[in-house]
């Protein structure tokens, strides 16, 4: 922008440069800062351009090859170019919309060949083939090309639905698999933990039952010593009632007013004594 103090004296602001005139045709550029004019040899200020990075958002409605309408929304920066800013002044009238057409050709060309999913991985790619062409381009002109961005690429609204419910049914999917890895971990590990429960409630019960014979063995002994006369049938029937009388006093103290039914009387504790010492009889022949 040109600040003009007086007739023949002009000033140029920083990041700017002057175009100027005489007689209606191309003089010379002036730079940032004070400059003198002679209007009456026919020199003027025809205008100005900013030299600063410049932005320009385009939009671009195109489809892909898997026939998808996608939107792409480009960013470019560009700027002019110090040296030649006389093209930049008389050869482009609307420099913006020369870029955009060049962008909507660029872009509307390369899309068209790609998928949806690759256009997403390989937009990078669009945005070089682009920037390449306007370099070409716009250099003619006096401008320069600086970044192109691909900010967004958006699907049609169907298609991002589509893509958003195959995404969910994908992870529901791999969250089955989880989930069924999951259960099946932990019967393997409830059935490890039953069998080892049941093993050593195996081991705990024999060493039990081992225990008791080894005990009844050391009482039937101690008795045979201690008195006189005695067998150690008698000595092992005596035990035995006087087992049998100790579990009828724990299941009465025990009982929650529950009646039990069991067989009493002499007999009876003689038919257990005689099924017992069966059953440890044939143990001992079956071990020998």
């Amino acid at each position: 922008m040109v600040n003009t103090f007086f007739l023949f004296c002009g000033c140029v602001d920083q990041a700017s440069v002057a175009v100027v005139e005489k007689w209606g045709r191309f003089l010379r550029l002036a730079d940032p800062g004070l400059h003198f004019f002679n209007p009456l040899a026919g020199e003027c200020v025809a205008g100005s351009l900013t030299t600063r990075v410049q932005s320009l958002d385009v939009r671009v409605e195109t489809k892909t090859k898997d026939n998808v309408f996608v939107q792409l929304i480009c960013t470019i920066q560009y700027r002019v170019v110090k040296e030649n800013a006389d093209d930049a002044f008389y050869e482009l009238q609307n420099p913006q919309q020369q870029i955009q057409a060049y962008v909507f050709d660029v872009v509307r060309a390369i899309v068209p060949r790609m998928n949806l999913d690759d256009l997403f991985e390989q937009k990078n790619d669009v945005a070089k083939a682009v920037l390449e062409e306007l370099e070409k381009v716009m250099a003619d002109y006096g401008y320069s090309i600086e970044h192109i961005l691909m900010v967004d690429i958006i699907p049609d609204a169907a298609v991002r639905k589509a893509m958003n419910d195959i995404n969910a049914a994908q992870r529901l999917q791999l969250a089955s698999v989880y989930k069924g890895e999951a259960e099946k971990i932990l019967m393997v590990k409830k059935a490890e933990a039953e069998a080892e429960a049941k093993y050593l409630s195996g081991v705990g019960i024999a060493k039990q039952r081992q225990a008791i014979t080894d005990g009844l063995r050391e009482n039937i002994l101690n008795f045979s010593h201690s008195v006189s006369g005695t067998s150690a049938k008698e000595v092992m029937d005596l035990i035995m009632v006087t087992q049998y009388f100790d579990t009828i006093k724990e299941l009465g103290d025990g009982s929650k007013n529950t009646t039990i039914f069991i067989p009493h009387g002499p007999g009876y504790v003689k038919d257990i004594s005689e099924q017992i010492r069966d059953g440890m009889m044939q143990a001992s022949s079956s071990n020998v």
